[in-house]
């Protein structure tokens, strides 16, 4: 088995992520690997004249939440938390690159067809674009409906 020894896992804090959370932990534990856990805010469109304030709501939102899933879940594993602002498949690659990743471990929400066109796909450009291996945990209920 390959050794990881710097972990990356983008979170948006919904139960996808999270199960992708608990491997990444998982894996730092067994590979005694460090685990960067990445959220992207995304921009606000500039044009809403609330964006100043729904912006910082948001920002503000992600960093009481990064903190405390940190508290719970990472006790006992080497870490580090990165809050970014920006486009998520963007600010993965980059925080890839600034850590030095050996290994992306990351959600996917499974979207086909239509949704899959307009909204495109974090994971796919991920998987693309990442210098390292990408593990892409599935959301269980499309797996079983995979199945």
């Amino acid at each position: 088995m390959p050794t990881f020894k710097k972990i990356l896992c983008p979170v948006d804090f919904d139960d996808n992520s999270l199960q992708a959370l608990a491997m990444a932990i998982d894996l730092a534990r067994q590979q005694d690997a460090k685990l960067f856990v990445l959220h992207a805010v995304p921009p606000v469109d500039p044009l809403v004249v609330s964006a100043p304030i729904v912006f910082a709501r948001k920002r503000e939102e992600a960093h009481k939440n990064l903190n405390q899933m940190a508290e719970k879940n990472l006790k006992d594993v080497k870490h580090e938390t990165m809050l970014r602002v920006g486009h998520p498949a963007a600010e993965i690659i980059a925080a890839v690159n600034e850590t030095d990743a050996d290994l992306v471990v990351m959600a996917t929400h499974g979207r086909t067809g239509v949704s899959h066109l307009v909204l495109g796909s974090v994971a796919e450009r991920v998987v693309r674009e990442a210098p390292c291996p990408v593990l892409i945990v599935r959301a269980k209920s499309a797996a079983r409906a995979a199945a």
